[in-house]
C-alpha cells in the first residue's frame, strides 16, 4: 500500500512539473500578449500538443528497443521548454522594468513575448553548437604532495560521460580521438556514462576509442548510465577495445622509481542493478595497496568523494554533473553533489576533480556549461 501512494505522489509530481514547465511560457507567449483569438487559440493548441507529446516521446524513445528518431525529438523538445520555462519567469523582471518605465499593454507582454523568444533562440542556437562540438582542453595542474619526482608532469587526460546515444556522432567520436592523441598524454582516462543503449546499438560511435594512444594506461570505469542496460557488455567491449576495466580495481604504474595507483569504483547505482558482483566497492580496489604509493581515484560520482577521503585517497576524478548542462539546471546538481566543476579540497589530503563532461545527456543543448577534455598535469609536491 506504501508503494502505490508513492507512485501516486510521484506521478502528480510529474504531472505538476509538466504543466508548470508549458504553463509559465504559454502565458508569456500566448495568454498574455492577448493576441487575436485565432492566434490565441492555435498557440494553445500547440502548448498543450506539445505537453502531451513529450512524456510520450521519451517513453517511446529511450525504453529498450526504442526508436532513436523519436528519442531526438523527445529530447529536443524537452531541452527547448526547460529554456523556454527559465526565460519566461526571468523575463518577469523585464516587465516589471517595462511597468515601471510607463510602457502600456499590450505593447507590454508582446514586448517581453519578443525579448524571451531572442533570447531563447540565441541560447539554443549556440546551446546547440557548444554541446555537438569536440570538446576544447581544459589544462589543469594538480600538485599531490606524495608523488615522487619521477611522475612529475605525469599527463592525464579525461574524458567523462561522452553518452553516445540516439544522434550519431561516430564522426565526433573519431574527431575526440584525434584530439585526445595530438595532446600525447601519458595515461588516459574515461569517468563513465559511456553510452545510452546496448553495445549493439551505440558499437559504431564507440569502437573509435579504440584508437586512443596512451602508453602508461587507459582506464574505464561504470557510470550510472551503462547500468540502466548492458554494464557488464560494456565493461567487455572497452577492454575488447584495449582499454582496462577498473570494476572495483586498482592498477600500479611505475616510472623512474616512482608509483603511483590507479584505482577505479562502479557507480553507486550498481548496488541496484542485480548484477553479482557489482557497485562500488572501495575496499576492494585498494586492497593490498602499499599506504605510502599515492592514489589516483575513478569514481563517476562527485559525491563518492567522501569514501575517498576516509580511505586517504590522494585524487578522485569524476564526471556526472555535466557543469549543469543548461543553466539553471545546476542549481538542483548541487542540491545532491558537493562539486560542479573543477579542483576541489576534500579533507587533509584529498583532492577532487570533477569535469564537466564531453558530451551530453538528452537534450543536446549546453547552456553556461561548456563541454571539456580535462588534462590533469600531475606535480609533485617539491615544487
Amino acid at each position: 500500500m506504501r508503494g502505490v501512494r508513492r507512485g501516486v505522489v510521484l506521478g502528480l509530481g510529474l504531472v505538476l512539473v509538466l504543466v508548470l514547465l508549458f504553463a509559465e511560457p504559454w502565458s508569456v507567449f500566448v495568454l498574455l500578449p492577448e493576441w487575436p483569438v485565432a492566434s490565441t487559440i492555435a498557440g494553445t493548441a500547440l502548448f498543450a500538443g506539445a505537453m502531451l507529446a513529450l512524456p510520450a516521446l521519451i517513453y517511446l524513445g529511450h525504453r529498450p528497443n526504442g526508436r532513436d528518431a523519436v528519442a531526438r525529438l523527445g529530447d529536443g523538445l524537452l531541452g527547448t521548454i526547460w529554456v523556454l520555462f527559465t526565460w519566461s519567469v526571468l523575463g518577469h523582471l523585464l516587465r516589471l522594468v517595462l511597468l515601471v518605465s510607463g510602457v502600456d499593454d499590450p505593447a507590454r507582454p508582446r514586448i517581453v513575448a519578443a525579448a524571451t523568444l531572442a533570447v531563447v533562440a540565441v541560447l539554443l542556437a549556440t546551446g546547440s553548437r557548444i554541446a555537438l562540438r569536440v570538446p576544447p582542453v581544459r589544462e589543469v595542474d594538480v600538485v599531490l604532495p606524495r608523488l615522487d619526482a619521477g611522475l612529475d608532469g605525469l599527463r592525464v587526460a579525461v574524458v567523462t560521460d561522452t553518452h553516445f546515444g540516439p544522434i550519431d556522432r561516430t564522426r565526433w567520436s573519431e574527431q575526440l580521438v584525434a584530439r585526445l592523441n595530438r595532446l600525447q598524454p601519458d595515461v588516459v582516462c574515461h569517468g563513465g556514462d559511456l553510452a545510452d543503449g546496448t553495445v549493439a546499438q551505440r558499437r559504431k560511435q564507440v569502437d573509435p576509442l579504440g584508437g586512443v594512444e596512451a602508453p602508461l594506461g587507459r582506464f574505464y570505469i561504470t557510470g550510472n548510465h551503462e547500468y540502466i542496460v548492458e554494464a557488464q557488455a560494456w565493461l567487455d567491449h572497452m577492454a575488447a577495445l584495449g582499454w582496462d576495466p577498473l570494476h572495483n580495481r586498482s592498477v600500479l604504474l611505475e616510472r623512474d622509481g616512482a608509483r603511483l595507483l590507479f584505482a577505479g569504483v562502479d557507480d553507486p547505482s550498481g548496488t541496484a542493478s542485480g548484477l553479482p558482483g557489482h557497485g562500488p566497492d572501495l575496499s576492494a580496489a585498494l586492497a593490498g595497496a602499499d599506504p605510502d604509493v599515492p592514489v589516483f581515484l575513478l569514481a563517476h560520482q562527485p559525491k563518492q568523494v567522501e569514501q575517498a577521503r576516509e580511505a586517504g585517497v590522494d585524487l578522485q576524478v569524476s564526471g556526472h554533473t555535466h557543469g549543469g548542462q543548461i543553466w539553471p539546471f545546476h542549481l538542483l546538481v548541487r542540491l545532491d553533489q558537493p562539486s560542479l566543476s573543477g579542483l576541489t579540497r576534500h579533507g587533509p589530503r584529498t583532492q577532487l576533480y570533477t569535469s564537466r563532461g564531453a558530451g551530453f545527456w538528452g537534450p543536446p543543448f549546453r547552456v553556461f556549461a561548456p563541454n571539456e577534455i580535462s588534462l590533469l598535469i600531475l606535480r609533485c609536491g617539491g615544487l
